[in-house]
């Protein structure tokens, strides 16, 4: 089973979305087995949570950045004193270094860890200025709303004189 899809024919065909397609590609790329298997939940319009399976680690050899619009999760094992001797060692004990891509106005609000799941809580924060507003239309019924508009207030003392 072919597992590689080539995106070239959408990308010529589409203009704006070379972001989304570079996104794809690198998921496709991104999954080596290396990194922790993640759920992303939404808990409503605005808030969301990435839960990372990281059995094995501690809260202290985990690492979360969020810088950019890009939430990095990386763990480091501290070292092994090899006094263990493993028949079989099933737990990833390597380190990891999982990527989310985070949209526009998502901040990441906390974090916590538990039975071995690690959880980070988002939430989008779209700033006042960015939200729309409606506009309320003031004018008098049947004259043309350039009537209406007044200049600066040095214009119209030099316009009298």
């Amino acid at each position: 089973m072919r597992t590689d899809f080539d995106f070239a024919p959408y990308r010529r065909s589409t203009i704006g979305f070379d972001r989304l397609f570079d996104l794809l590609e690198a998921s496709m790329r991104s999954d080596n087995g290396s990194s922790p298997p993640f759920n992303i939940e939404r808990h409503g319009d605005d808030r969301y949570s990435i839960t990372l399976a990281v059995a094995g680690f501690r809260p202290d050899e985990v690492e979360i950045v969020a810088q950019n619009n890009l939430l990095s999760v990386t763990g480091r094992k501290a070292e092994d004193d090899g006094a263990t001797q493993y028949l079989h060692r099933g737990i990833p004990a390597g380190a990891f270094d999982r990527q989310f891509q985070l949209a526009d106005f998502v901040v990441v609000e906390g974090a916590s860890f538990e039975d071995g799941l690690l959880r980070i809580q988002l939430k989008r924060e779209v700033p006042e200025a960015m939200k729309p507003r409606r506009i309320e239309i003031n004018g008098r019924t049947g004259q043309p709303a350039n009537d209406l508009l007044e200049g600066p207030a040095h214009e119209a003392a030099s316009d009298a004189a």
